[in-house]
C-alpha cells in the first residue's frame, strides 16, 4: 500500500480536487519517490536484474495505457474505480493481518 492510497482520498475529499487532477498529482509525486526507492534497493542488491528488461517496457506500456484510458474515463467513473480498488486492498490486507 503506497502514498496514493492516502493522497487522493485526501485531494479529492478535503480539497476539492477533481479526481483526475489528484491522479496526476499523486503520479507526480511518485516520480521522485520511486526514483530514491530504486537507488535505495540497487544499493542493497535487491534488484532481480534479470527480469528488468520485461518489468521496465510492460511499465511504460501500461503506464501510458492506464493514462490514456484515465483521461477518457469521467471523473465520476475514476472515483469508483478506485473505491473499488481501496476496498479490495483493506480486504487483503486484513486478511494478511488475520493470517499472521
Amino acid at each position: 500500500m503506497g502514498g496514493g492510497t492516502l493522497l487522493i482520498p485526501l485531494l479529492t475529499i478535503f480539497s476539492n480536487v477533481s479526481q483526475i487532477l489528484a491522479q496526476g498529482y499523486n503520479l507526480i509525486a511518485f516520480l521522485p519517490m520511486s526514483v530514491v526507492a530504486i537507488i535505495i534497493h540497487a544499493k542493497n542488491k535487491l534488484i532481480a536484474s534479470k527480469y528488468l528488461f520485461w518489468i521496465i517496457p510492460s511499465g511504460i506500456i501500461f503506464a501510458v495505457l492506464g493514462g490514456i484510458l484515465a483521461n477518457l474515463l469521467d471523473g465520476d467513473i475514476l472515483k469508483v474505480l478506485f473505491g473499488i480498488f481501496l476496498i479490495i486492498l483493506s480486504i487483503f490486507e486484513f486478511v494478511k493481518i488475520f493470517k499472521k
